[in-house]
């Protein structure tokens, strides 16, 4: 009897690289994790990584790996396999032709993308957007982010750099900073770190994080109930726009801050129906289905590809909240 086949993914963070063999149907036979080394450069990043694939292949029976998958933290350009940008947290990284490196330390042909674009790839091809042919998906977390995908492929645009949905202009956040060194964009405002920061400017109390304000807002505290919802209202507006733009059959919303709860959402919910244009009006909103596993499943997914041999999971009907 022949071996399963599978595919390695890898999904290369700031902090954690997390790898698994993954089968054509989505399913996660065996996983790895390790701190990312990001201050010892680029080539110690890669070795982490391979090293992982190579004790993940080595170990299971039964399997043949078929390729490599990649997603990778920084502007990533996906034909030449290469690292274009870069913060400091991995220091080194960029320019780092990272398809051709790890290539040539697992002996698997390979394929690479951004770790976000990655993360919207997994929810299309085994998650909530499954069997939608255009989808917009957008993570909320510490900072904001997005991507487009159509027909099962991420539209990584002209400069690898599409999808920085919380760089986008907010009402919402008047002329604060943003960390991209602009002001008034979402992330200043959407992100964790900028709901945080709203809720003890509008208090005067000091509070942890954002999850320390969600604890509070569901105690029934005035200051953190009227941040939630802005949080929501703010990323719905952006939402709404980006409809109206991209016309996608569905969109999905994920990441730490879409876990604030119903008040989030029924805010984001009201802003987008505010904002797209009645022809749009049914477009589905959906909830993110695959959690931390989404990066690694479309890292998984793009392996499936180059390999020519995608064949995404049958996965149940996902919650719709719009």
């Amino acid at each position: 009897m022949s071996d399963r086949e599978v595919v390695a993914a890898i999904d290369i963070g700031g902090t954690k690289t997390a790898a698994a063999l993954v089968d054509r149907s989505g399913e996660i036979l065996a996983r790895a994790a390790a701190p990312t080394p990001g201050r010892e450069g680029a080539a110690a990043i890669l070795a982490t990584a391979a090293g992982l694939v190579r004790d993940l292949s080595a170990d299971a029976q039964g399997v043949t790996v078929r390729a490599l998958g990649i997603g990778s933290a920084g502007v990533i350009d996906p034909l030449a396999g290469r690292v274009v940008g870069s913060t400091d947290v991995l220091a080194g990284w960029t320019g780092t032709p990272i398809v051709d490196r790890l290539a040539t330390l697992t002996g698997l042909p390979a394929s690479v993308i951004n770790d976000v674009h990655a993360h919207a790839l997994g929810e299309a091809a085994y998650g909530a957007a499954q069997g939608f042919s255009t989808v917009l998906v957008v993570g909320v977390g510490t900072g904001v982010g997005g991507a487009f995908v159509e027909d099962g492929r991420v539209r990584p645009g002209a400069h690898s750099a599409a999808g920085h949905v919380g760089h986008l202009s907010s009402v919402y956040a008047g002329s604060l900073p943003c960390s991209c060194g602009r002001v008034g964009h979402l992330e200043a405002i959407a992100s964790g770190p900028g709901l945080h920061a709203e809720y003890q400017r509008r208090s005067g109390e000091h509070v942890a994080d954002f999850r320390a304000v969600v604890a509070l807002a569901a105690g029934g505290d005035a200051h953190a109930l009227d941040v939630v919802e802005l949080g929501g209202a703010a990323v719905g507006t952006v939402v709404g726009g980006l409809v109206n733009v991209l016309d996608p059959h569905a969109v999905v919303i994920g990441g730490g801050v879409a876990g604030a709860g119903d008040r989030w959402w029924d805010a984001l919910r009201r802003a987008v129906r505010r904002d797209v244009m009645p022809s749009l009006a049914d477009t589905p909103i959906l909830i993110s289905t695959l959690g931390g596993d989404a990066p690694l499943l479309g890292a998984a997914a793009l392996a499936w590809q180059g390999d020519g041999l995608t064949s995404p999971a049958t996965i149940p009907d996902p919650e719709v909240i719009s």
